[in-house]
């Protein structure tokens, strides 16, 4: 792997509590501003956006944080969209280039982030299937909560 290939954390680590919280059926409903914001900032860059992760699976515990899938033409290039996300309050934080591309935005409150994906990334099919399965199975679902409760309960290093 080469320099260019190494994932990029824009600001430094950051020491942060993990917090899992009962469901919130307000959290479709705090995907949506975002999302069209996204979609009105994007236009036609945005082949599609998703509600993903734990807040996007009802019945679900969760880290308080919506996360949003969104797809453009090449996300390896930037200057496509971080410009525009970034001077509507989403500010570049994760740049992956081995990790198919992947770039990761958010808030200032850290209570949104934007994963983007090229189209055909493997990762964008993965992301919907999972949150897919676990929207279909309870066992699933309870499985997964009661494995996400005991990992934030441990302690992690920096």
């Amino acid at each position: 792997m080469g320099i260019d290939d190494e994932p990029c954390l824009i600001g430094g680590v950051e020491k942060r509590g993990i917090i899992i919280a009962d469901y919130d059926p307000a959290w479709p409903q705090q995907y949506e501003r975002p999302a069209r914001l996204i979609r009105d900032v994007l236009g036609s860059r945005l082949m599609r956006i998703e509600h993903i992760g734990s807040t996007a699976v009802p019945g679900l515990a969760a880290k308080p944080i919506i996360d949003i899938l969104a797809v453009v033409p090449n996300s390896a290039d930037e200057s496509s969209y971080v410009p525009q996300l970034g001077a509507v309050g989403y500010p570049l934080r994760v740049r992956e280039p081995g990790f198919f591309e992947h770039r990761m935005l958010r808030t200032a409150a850290r209570d949104v982030h934007v994963h983007v994906f090229s189209p055909g990334a493997p990762e964008i099919s993965r992301y919907i299937t999972f949150r897919d399965r676990l929207r279909r199975s309870a066992e699933d679902r309870a499985r997964y909560e009661a494995v996400k409760r005991r990992l934030a309960a441990q302690s992690w290093p920096t």
